[in-house]
């Protein structure tokens, strides 16, 4: 299945960081569950997804900005690339607040490893701007969080060559907290699957 995906879109890292099953789900079956949150999350969207350029003081501000990595084949937009004193920050818009989890941090760096490729300049920081908080959060691109990044894309590369959706979590808050639990089943899938042994 592997050679089928040409360039894996960067949104599916955040994915399978926060759940393999997810990735899965929408990324090989195309599952999408729309629910109020999701929505929220499209319209809140709708203005960095216009595209564009503008100024904000002595920062130029590019909207909806395509980026890829041929090494990594990964592909994707990156909401904003703020350049600010000759350095480029790759900046994330989440419906959200900041949760215990890397899974953002990891479609972050995955877009500066695309923009360092692209343009030949380090990119050694992005944030990420949490609309429920309204906050943003400063996030350094260190050498770890590049590592597992790239660990991210070569476990989703090779759960795509497996062929094999993985089993759910057992991981109750994430479970509760994923649009596609409905669909998932996590619990009935453990249930049934214990059963059968």
């Amino acid at each position: 299945m592997r050679d089928e995906v040409d360039y894996l879109p960067i949104s599916m890292l955040n994915q399978l960081a926060y759940c393999e099953r997810r990735f899965w789900l929408m990324c090989v079956q195309g599952e999408m569950a729309v629910n109020a949150p999701v929505l929220e999350g499209i319209q809140q969207h709708e203005r960095v997804h216009e595209g564009g350029v503008e100024r904000d003081g002595e920062a130029v501000v590019r909207r909806r900005v395509y980026v890829w990595s041929d090494r990594l084949r990964v592909a994707g937009f990156a909401d904003v690339v703020e350049e600010r004193g000759g350095r480029l920050i790759p900046v994330e818009y989440k419906r959200g607040r900041m949760g215990r989890w890397l899974n953002d941090h990891i479609q972050l760096c995955a877009q500066a490893i695309c923009l360092e490729e692209r343009t030949g300049r380090p990119v050694r920081e992005g944030a990420i701007f949490y609309w429920r908080s309204r906050r943003r959060v400063r996030v350094e691109i260190t050498p770890e969080l590049r590592a597992r990044t790239e660990e991210a894309v070569a476990r989703a590369f090779a759960l795509l060559e497996a062929g094999r959706m993985p089993p759910p979590l057992e991981h109750r808050a994430k479970c509760r907290d994923c649009s596609l639990e409905p669909i998932c089943l996590p619990r009935e899938v453990l249930v049934l699957s214990r059963e059968s042994t």
